[in-house]
């Protein structure tokens, strides 16, 4: 259990909490709730990088990060789409539908793709893809632009630019990941076929 590994458990406990301000706050109106989700939010994903940063600097990087990692931002960005994609109105704004879709479409698409990957090769190798990680940091803009409450007026403008390019990377980057599962699955010997043996 590394220090890396401790801040990223602290990012998938502070998920709960994260949805439970935001929840409390659009039944109340409640703007403490509405301050402390946005700093739960912004807490996690600072720590986002933290974790990656004591890993690299320090020669933490170890299997459970790997799985721990990826899980935590794939908690708290979900949640947090799900969560703002409800109308909340006049409270909050609406993350867009096809968005929301877009990810949760590309996180299940990966799941299935990782589980084939692991019954068929017995190793999962994941190659972080630049892509992956500017698709990640529009996500958490478009989600910290909503919780401000920046998509009145000029922002509505940026949010729909925002958005796109948010999916866009998503999108993207998940047909990278498909790539990569493919070339991983055609060059194990298991996806081979089998030829049959010859009759005597």
């Amino acid at each position: 259990m590394t220090t890396a590994n401790k801040v990223t458990i602290l990012r998938i406990l502070l998920i709960p909490f994260f949805v439970v301000e935001v929840l409390y706050y659009v039944k109340s109106g409640n703007e403490l709730h509405l301050i402390a989700a946005l700093f739960t939010f912004a807490v996690a994903a600072i720590c986002d990088g933290v974790d990656g940063y004591i890993a690299r600097r320090y020669n933490q990087i170890s299997e459970l990060g790997t799985i721990l990692d990826p899980l935590a931002d794939k908690l708290l960005l979900v949640s947090a789409v799900v969560l703002l994609s409800f109308d909340h109105g006049p409270l909050l704004g609406q993350i867009p539908l096809w968005l929301t879709g877009t990810i949760i479409g590309r996180d299940v698409l990966l799941l299935i793709g990782l589980v084939v990957i692991q019954l068929t090769v017995g190793k999962v190798h994941v190659r972080p893809r630049i892509l992956g990680k500017v698709a990640t940091v529009l996500q958490m803009a478009s989600v910290l632009w909503i919780l401000l409450r920046w998509d009145a007026g000029w922002g509505a403008r940026w949010l729909v630019w925002l958005t796109a390019a948010a999916a866009i990377c998503t999108g993207g980057s998940g047909l990278l990941y498909v790539w990569d599962g493919v070339r991983q699955l055609s060059a194990s010997p298991s996806s081979l076929a089998k030829t049959p043996p010859a009759k005597s």
